[in-house]
């Protein structure tokens, strides 16, 4: 994911001055030195790390630590507040017409998921802010380009308007926002040509195509994992065409994010969104002060939040807890929390926007994680409604029959009765009241709920074991 290592460097850096009493010029200074390393390696712009330094100094150093923090946390203030003016002061949105059609120019160079970013900013506007949208495929230079377009918006339900590539791009466009008002639309998204860099006739014919249009938006796609070359496309094509904004895609690559920090500095040009993913729900509204907090390992709750607002089945979520609260938790509920759980995509990511399990993700394989739900699913849907809500009647022969349905073994039918035998045990702890401090360390030690009710008797019960032993 973006921004670990950076995530990573910057925390041993505040770690060496956290515990001190109070800030000096010499721990100061030992903590930045860390800090423009880190940047750098990041491969963040030289003389915005050096801008970025110099704040810092400035704004840390003669500041009086307040009674609640160490200096180390004052000094991550300071620095989140830093990279959040490095990343930008608001939000940045669609600059929508109160009335009338607004449009969106879609520009950028091959290869950096430009076609996809614009079904995802449809699909974004169509379900978040009840927009009506049409996309047109004004890349007639690739046949490919126009296809893909068109498979996208069947997903979505969004109307793709295409001459194909016998018509001029800037024709297209013409007859785009003729069909686009007799049918109401409110937002028309152009999906213009890329190139595999910038050349005099592409310039051009976005030149001649803004001309027209005169979009509210001009937006330019960039690939997160260019690094540097973030800013050096921004800069061209914000210098020909005035660009309004960046979609950075690929973020769920591995990208050091040192590109993203630098181009809203340099270019004065606001992130829109950021794309982590190849889906067309892989897609967020940019948020600097969330992404300030996600680079210092703060996590971003408020964004996971809105993630699952969005995915899952409150319905669902709440017919669980209500099963859990009345100690009648079964593979049914099981079945449905992993459906939601999909919903929800990377559990890599979801990890990260937690506070303090960043490196807890790390160590989190998406794809075995998704093997290991396909074959619970699997051993569910083998069993019969019976078995799944009464799952004391699995004996040997019932399982050997579901673990042949599923083609998996015995010993994973085992292990999925184990899990929900878990949640049950969990289940009933909620009923009857939330278990004692005791109980939830002794569940610690035995390695979940099962290791809880072997680790659950009293001190008197295991020394009678032991005199038996004896």
């Amino acid at each position: 994911m973006a921004f670990e290592s950076l995530s990573d460097r910057l925390s041993k850096a505040f770690k060496n001055i956290s515990g001190q009493g109070k800030l000096t010029e010499k721990n100061m200074n030992d903590m930045l030195k860390e800090v423009r390393m880190s940047l750098l390696e990041a491969d963040v712009n030289y003389t915005v790390v050096k801008n970025f330094i110099e704040n810092v100094k400035e704004k840390a150093m003669g500041q009086e630590v307040m009674d609640s923090l160490n200096p180390g946390q004052m000094v991550v203030k300071v620095v989140r507040d830093e990279l959040q003016e490095l990343l930008g002061q608001e939000d940045a949105h669609i600059n929508f017409k109160k009335t009338g059609i607004t449009t969106v120019m879609m520009v950028g160079l091959q290869g950096t998921g430009k076609t996809t970013a614009s079904a995802k900013i449809a699909k974004y506007c169509k379900e978040k802010l009840a927009k009506r949208v049409l996309l047109v495929a004004c890349d007639v230079i690739r046949p490919a380009a126009i296809e893909q377009l068109k498979t996208l918006g069947h997903d979505i339900d969004i109307e793709v308007f295409s001459l194909g590539t016998e018509v001029s791009a800037l024709e297209t466009a013409k007859k785009a926002m003729a069909y686009a008002r007799d049918r109401q639309k409110d937002l028309v998204i152009f999906d213009t040509a890329g190139r595999l860099h910038i050349d005099e006739d592409l310039m051009n014919e976005l030149k001649d195509m803004k001309s027209y249009v005169q979009p509210d938006d001009i937006l330019l796609t960039v690939d997160a994992m260019t690094g540097q070359d973030i800013v050096t496309v921004a800069k061209e094509f914000n210098e020909k065409l005035s660009i309004t904004g960046l979609i950075v895609t690929k973020m769920d690559g591995d990208a050091r994010g040192g590109g993203l920090l630098s181009v809203r500095s340099i270019t004065n040009v606001p992130v829109l969104f950021v794309s982590n993913g190849e889906k067309v729900d892989d897609l967020e509204a940019f948020h600097p002060d969330r992404m300030a907090n996600r680079i210092l390992g703060m996590g971003d709750v408020i964004s996971l939040v809105e993630q699952a607002e969005d995915k899952l089945d409150m319905e669902v979520q709440k017919k669980t807890a209500r099963n859990l609260m009345e100690g009648k938790f079964d593979f049914n509920d099981l079945l449905s929390q992993y459906d939601e759980i999909g919903k929800m995509g990377s559990m890599q990511k979801m990890l990260n926007m937690i506070p303090g399990l960043g490196k807890m993700a790390r160590n989190v394989d998406d794809e075995v994680m998704n093997q290991n739900l396909r074959k619970s699913r699997a051993i569910i849907q083998s069993m019969t409604p019976y078995e799944r809500e009464n799952p004391s009647c699995l004996k040997a022969s019932r399982k050997n029959r579901i673990a042949k349905g599923a083609g998996v073994k015995v010993m994973d039918v085992n292990k999925l009765i184990g899990q929900l035998e878990q949640m049950q045990t969990m289940s009933k702890l909620m009923k009857n009241g939330m278990p004692n401090m005791n109980a939830l360390q002794n569940m610690q030690r035995g390695g979940g709920m099962q290791g809880m009710s072997k680790h659950s008797g009293s001190k008197k019960q295991k020394k009678s074991k032991k005199k038996k032993k004896k």
